[in-house]
C-alpha cells in the first residue's frame, strides 16, 4: 500500500480535496473539486494524469445539498474508495486562527474548542472547516488531522498593519486585523520562487481573486500588508460579500432599518458583493456573459477596488516589483485582469493583450518595469507538505 495524506479545502461554496503520495517528492496521486455548493453543484475527481475519475452534477433543482451533506458524502466516499492507500494523515484548510495559531497544529478536542470561538470571525467559512474536521475524524478515526491557517502566513505583519484606531484593550482581546487566503499566498510565493528566483527580495503585490478575493503586499517572502482585516468582510468586494464599508452603514441598518444581529450579517456576507451589486449572479463567468447594467456596475466597481488596493498595497511596501493574479477569477478572467491594471502605467504597470487574452504565465509588456504573472494556487500542496510534516 501506497502511504499518502489526504487534504481537504472547503470554502463557502466549493470543496477541493487531494491525495498526495507521503514519501518522497509529495506526489499528487489524486484530486478533487465541488463546485457550485448550495448553486449548482458539480464533482469532479481526476487521478494523477489527470484522467477523469467521476464527474458529477446534482440533477435535482428543487432541493440542493448543503456543506454539511455535501463533505459528509463525500469523505466517506473518499473512505471506501481508498482502500489502495494508507492514510497516515489528513490536513484542513482552517480559515480561522485567531490569535492563537501562527503554525499548522496537530488537531485534537481543545483545538477544535478553540476553533469552534472563532467562528463568529468567520461565519462563512469556519463552520464548513469544522465539518470537514468532524467528518473525517469519523472516517479515519485513527489518523491524525493537522489544521493548517489562512491567517497564520500574516501574523508577521508590522503592528500597524494589524490594529484598528479602537481602544487599545479592544487590541488585546482580539480584536484586530487579521488578513486571510495564507495558505495561497504561502503557495503562490514558493510557486513564484520557481519561476522568478529574482524576485525573492522584491515588492510584490498578490491578487488572490475568487468568490472571496483579497490581496496581500509581499516584501522578502513575508507578508507586511493585507485587504482582509478582523474578518473575511474587509477589503475588496467579493461574490456575496461586501468589502470594506463604512461602520456607520451598519448603525444605520440598526437604528433606521430595525435589523438585528442575523439581519445584517446575512447581507453582509449572503446578499452583497457582485451578487448583491448586480442582482444576477455571483459566479464572474455569469456577469461578463451579461449585457444588463447590473453586470456591468458589478464589474466596474469590482475592477476599480482592485485597482485602488494594488496602489494602497504599493504604498506600504515602498514600491512595486511584480503584481500576481491568482484566485478562479485572477486566472481565468482576462477581463478583469486587463481592466484592473489599466491606467497603472505610472506605476510601471503595462500588460501585454495578447498574452493576456491566452492567460500566458507572464502577461506584462516588453519595457514594462513591473512584472505581471498568473499563477495557479496551490493551497493543497502547501496543506500536504505540512501535513507529511507533522505526522512524521
Amino acid at each position: 500500500m501506497t502511504r499518502a495524506v489526504l487534504t481537504i479545502n472547503a470554502g463557502s461554496s466549493s470543496l477541493k480535496f487531494s491525495v498526495y503520495a507521503a514519501d518522497g517528492e509529495r506526489k499528487r496521486l489524486a484530486a478533487g473539486q465541488l463546485e457550485g455548493i448550495g448553486v449548482h453543484p458539480h464533482l469532479t475527481i481526476r487521478d494523477e494524469n489527470g484522467h477523469s475519475l467521476l464527474e458529477w452534477r446534482w440533477k435535482d433543482p428543487s432541493r440542493l445539498p448543503g456543506h454539511d451533506e455535501v463533505l459528509a458524502g463525500l469523505i466517506d466516499f473518499l473512505g471506501d474508495n481508498l482502500t489502495d492507500l494508507d492514510i497516515v494523515g489528513v490536513g484542513h484548510r482552517v480559515v480561522h486562527g485567531g490569535p492563537i495559531y501562527a503554525e499548522p497544529v496537530l488537531i485534537d478536542d481543545a483545538v477544535i474548542a478553540d476553533l469552534e470561538g472563532f467562528q463568529p470571525l468567520a461565519p462563512l467559512h469556519q463552520p464548513h472547516n469544522l465539518t470537514g474536521i468532524r467528518a473525517a475524524r469519523k472516517a479515519f478515526p485513527s489518523v491524525p488531522q493537522v489544521a493548517c491557517f489562512d491567517t497564520a502566513f500574516h501574523r508577521r505583519h508590522p503592528w500597524v498593519a494589524d490594529t484598528y484606531g479602537l481602544p487599545y484593550e479592544l487590541w488585546e482581546e482580539g480584536v484586530r486585523r487579521y488578513g486571510f487566503h495564507g495558505l495561497s499566498y504561502e503557495a503562490v510565493w514558493g510557486l513564484l520562487m520557481g519561476r522568478a528566483e529574482h524576485l525573492r527580495h522584491g515588492r510584490v503585490v498578490v491578487a488572490h481573486l475568487g468568490s472571496g478575493a483579497s490581496m496581500c503586499a509581499i516584501r522578502d517572502g513575508v507578508s507586511v500588508g493585507s485587504t482582509m482585516g478582523f474578518s473575511t468582510l474587509e477589503g475588496l468586494p467579493m461574490g456575496t460579500r461586501t468589502g470594506s464599508l463604512d461602520p456607520g452603514v451598519i448603525l444605520w441598518m440598526l437604528e433606521t432599518k430595525g435589523w438585528g444581529a442575523k439581519e445584517i450579517t446575512d447581507v453582509l456576507y449572503k446578499k452583497s458583493g457582485l451578487k448583491g451589486m448586480s442582482g444576477i449572479s455571483a459566479d464572474m463567468r455569469d456577469l461578463e456573459a451579461s449585457d444588463a447594467p447590473g453586470a456591468k456596475r458589478a464589474i466596474d466597481y469590482f475592477v476599480f477596488r482592485i485597482k485602488r488596493e494594488i496602489c494602497a498595497m504599493t504604498s506600504v511596501l515602498g514600491g512595486l516589483d511584480a503584481v500576481v493574479f491568482t484566485g478562479g477569477i485572477g486566472e481565468h478572467s482576462a477581463l478583469v485582469r486587463a481592466r484592473a491594471t489599466e491606467g497603472l502605467e505610472f506605476l510601471g504597470v503595462a500588460v501585454d493583450p495578447a498574452a493576456n487574452a491566452v492567460h500566458a504565465p507572464v502577461i506584462s509588456a516588453a519595457g514594462s518595469s513591473v512584472e505581471v504573472h498568473v499563477i495557479a494556487t496551490d493551497e493543497e500542496g502547501v496543506i500536504a507538505r505540512h501535513t507529511t510534516r507533522l505526522v512524521a
